[in-house]
């Protein structure tokens, strides 16, 4: 089982307790750097150093606390700021700079909310802006319709970006999803084609065995005997095979497949020569009883420990590989740890290797995991189903 890693400590807490913090920390440093600092901060006719600073750090913390969860509200929140804002004649700074922290939290609805969200996210500053200009020429306030437009346009930019933002996400998480299932498919027409090689091979062998048979039938009727065991032998486990290969129909495939003997677990000898070869040492443990696996579970763990060990050889940057077998009753876990610092492959842009091993997995309904481990590297682990064989 993969244990997941701690969170980083910043992300522990919600933002806005980190951004409490900063301003309880920056209005404690002025106490002892400038008189009177507390008086200053409730003058509200000042520099912006004084009240203005308090809304601002309100402000800010009633965003970072309400916007991941209540984006509108966090909007409402600088919104309010800034008509507040709006009294401090002296520092007319104040009022634009709560507008444009909306503005901040409009442009994050539409990058990642929905487009109900950020129309109405859009709306609430504009909204706002309308109700303020109405008001003053009802009122015979004097109003700047360029400081209204501008604020206006700023909003209606950071909406545009924002939403440019979520387009390209949803553009690229479509490219993605296109290519992951291109992906497995390629990769179930793999599955069929080995697949293909298996019974074009159990066969053989059972053509063979049959020719032999009808020959010496009357004269070594032991010999017909053998034939007729492997010819069964053969026949059950191909059909086994078949039962739980089913799903993986082959499609467009007109070529011929060689008849070789598809590869196994016996071949990880051979797999850790070629590792050692390109610089990595693959250490190869086996657990519980060696025995003959169907063929198809045999060749799915051989893939998916070969295609681990690769992704150590090309990813890891490490030099050192763990491999674990473990026959078990009705199962068979297969295990590939590596200690390497290296970029986790078959994530958004790494490849496909991780969707090939855990499709053959699920294709022979087993459990597939892979991440990085707690200390550094990074595991992958299967586990594949065994039927039990059923006699005669």
């Amino acid at each position: 089982m993969i244990i997941e890693a701690r969170r980083p400590l910043l992300r522990r807490l919600p933002a806005g307790v980190w951004v409490g913090a900063f301003w309880t920390a920056l209005v404690v440093f002025r106490v002892f750097t400038r008189d009177e600092e507390l008086r200053h901060l409730f003058i509200y006719q000042g520099n912006p150093e004084d009240m203005p600073l308090v809304v601002t750090a309100v402000v800010t913390t009633l965003v970072a606390t309400l916007l991941a969860r209540l984006p509108l509200a966090a909007i409402a929140v600088a919104l309010a700021g800034g008509v507040y804002s709006l009294g401090m004649w002296q520092v007319p700074e104040a009022p634009v700079l709560q507008f444009l922290i909306a503005d901040a939290v409009v442009g994050h609805c539409a990058a990642s909310r929905s487009r109900r969200v950020s129309l109405t996210a859009l709306g609430l500053p504009l909204a706002t802006l309308a109700g303020l200009f109405l008001w003053g020429v009802v009122n015979d306030f004097p109003v700047n319709p360029f400081a209204y437009g501008g604020l206006a346009a700023s909003a209606l930019i950071a909406w545009l970006i924002g939403n440019t933002v979520h387009q390209g996400r949803a553009h690229t998480e479509a490219l993605r999803g296109r290519a992951t299932e291109q992906a497995v498919t390629a990769e179930r027409l793999r599955i069929a084609r080995e697949l293909h090689d298996m019974v074009a091979h159990s066969i053989g062998i059972i053509a063979i065995q049959a020719g032999m048979g009808s020959r010496v039938m009357d004269t070594q009727p032991a010999e017909t005997r053998k034939a007729l065991d492997a010819i069964e032998t053969t026949s059950r486990e191909t059909l086994a095979g078949l039962r739980r290969m089913l799903g993986a129909l082959r499609a467009g495939e007109e070529e011929s497949a060689p008849l070789e003997v598809t590869p196994g677990l016996a071949e990880l000898d051979r797999l850790v020569e070629k590792s050692a070869g390109a610089g990595v040492r693959v250490a190869v443990t086996r657990g519980g009883e060696p025995r003959a696996l169907p063929a198809d579970v045999d060749l799915a763990a051989f893939r998916i420990v070969q295609e681990a060990v690769t992704n150590v050889v090309k990813h890891s940057g490490t030099r050192d590989c763990h491999v674990t077998v473990d026959y078990q009753p009705d199962e068979l876990a297969v295990t590939v740890v590596d200690l390497g610092a290296g970029p986790a492959t078959g994530g958004p842009g790494t490849g496909y290797g991780l969707v090939g091993m855990r499709e053959r997995a699920a294709l022979l309904h087993g459990e597939f995991s892979a991440g990085p481990r707690p200390g550094g590297g990074f595991r992958v682990a299967a586990r594949l189903p065994i039927p039990v064989e059923v006699g005669p």
